[in-house]
């Protein structure tokens, strides 16, 4: 048998086990935990979309700002609601096919995750009310303070391994699939169309302030949301045997190492130099593990860096 494939026989034993561990009690109890965050995002979201957007009379984007269009348009046509807030029931319903096509393509804890989420969102929007006058004078500032707290509460959300819902669904189903993509990208894709739209129904500052919101938004949440973000980690160690370390990366995180053999300038000692692309929400879990077997193994990362290969993004 080749060093390959021994290497490979090792790490699918190691993942098998871990499969197991995971099963357990403390992988359930782990992913409970998660749960307050995500209503702390939904919170964080509706308390901008309702303090900060809403209050000036601008909208949301993606499946969010057609609700609030499509409750513009209910209103309009007669159909009085009175003070209740129908747009994020609408945001509820406008999900529906959306989460059937990810139950098909996604993982079940994903699922479980996106409509508790989503329901937060919906249930939040109705009861947190709209103030009567603005929280700040100046509309520009309303609306860019909204685009940031709105798109730090989705990103919080995604950044536990749900999802809030709409475009991002589609989105997270299409990163996974390709290993490519962004979520604020193609959020802002989706923006593009809505708002195109909304220049034949309302005047053109509401349509640029809706559009600043958006962009601000997306910004937020491709900051938070760091499992879409890649990083390459160069570890440095002077440890002759790295067998064990690299098995446990490889297993644990599913990541591919690049191991090149080098030589201290200076001291002229041997060191082995380990190249290893993640996400940057992998990073303190590979340092860990890094840690671990070597507590003075050198680690550099770089963050931001474009990929272009096969390279799975593992975003819930």
């Amino acid at each position: 048998m080749s060093k390959k494939d021994s290497v490979k026989h090792i790490v699918i034993d190691a993942e098998h086990k871990l499969e197991k561990d995971d099963q357990g009690i403390n992988a359930a109890k782990k992913e409970s935990m998660k749960f307050p965050m995500i209503f702390l995002g939904a919170l964080v979201y509706s308390v901008g979309l309702n303090y900060f957007l809403r209050q000036v009379g601008l909208y949301s984007g993606g499946f969010m700002g057609f609700a609030q269009l499509f409750e513009f348009l209910l209103r309009k046509v007669g159909l009085n609601f009175g003070n209740f807030n129908l747009s994020g029931i609408l945001y509820w319903l406008m999900n529906v096919p959306a989460i059937i096509i990810a139950f098909k393509k996604m993982r079940k804890r994903f699922i479980i995750k996106t409509l508790f989420a989503i329901t937060s969102v919906t249930l939040l929007l109705t009861v947190i009310p709209i103030p009567k006058t603005p929280i700040l004078e100046d509309t520009l500032a309303n609306t860019i303070i909204a685009g940031f707290i709105c798109g730090a509460g989705t990103g919080i959300i995604l950044w536990m391994g749900g999802c809030d819902g709409g475009m991002n669904i589609v989105s997270m189903i299409y990163i996974s699939t390709k290993g490519k993509g962004s979520i604020g990208v193609a959020s802002t894709t989706l923006n593009s169309i809505l708002y195109l739209i909304m220049l034949f129904l309302f005047d053109v500052p509401t349509v640029i302030y809706s559009l600043i919101y958006s962009v601000f938004s997306s910004i937020a949440t491709d900051k938070i949301h760091t499992q879409n973000i890649n990083s390459e980690v160069m570890i440095i160690t002077k440890l002759s045997q790295t067998k064990d370390m690299e098995i446990e990366v490889m297993s644990r995180l599913h990541r591919g190492m690049t191991e090149i053999d080098g030589n201290g300038l200076f001291t002229g000692e041997e060191v082995r130099v380990l190249i290893v692309y993640i996400s940057k929400f992998e990073y303190s879990r590979l340092r860990g593990i890094i840690r671990a077997h070597d507590p003075n193994a050198f680690i550099v990362e770089t963050t931001g860096v474009r990929i272009d290969g096969k390279f799975n993004k593992y975003l819930t």
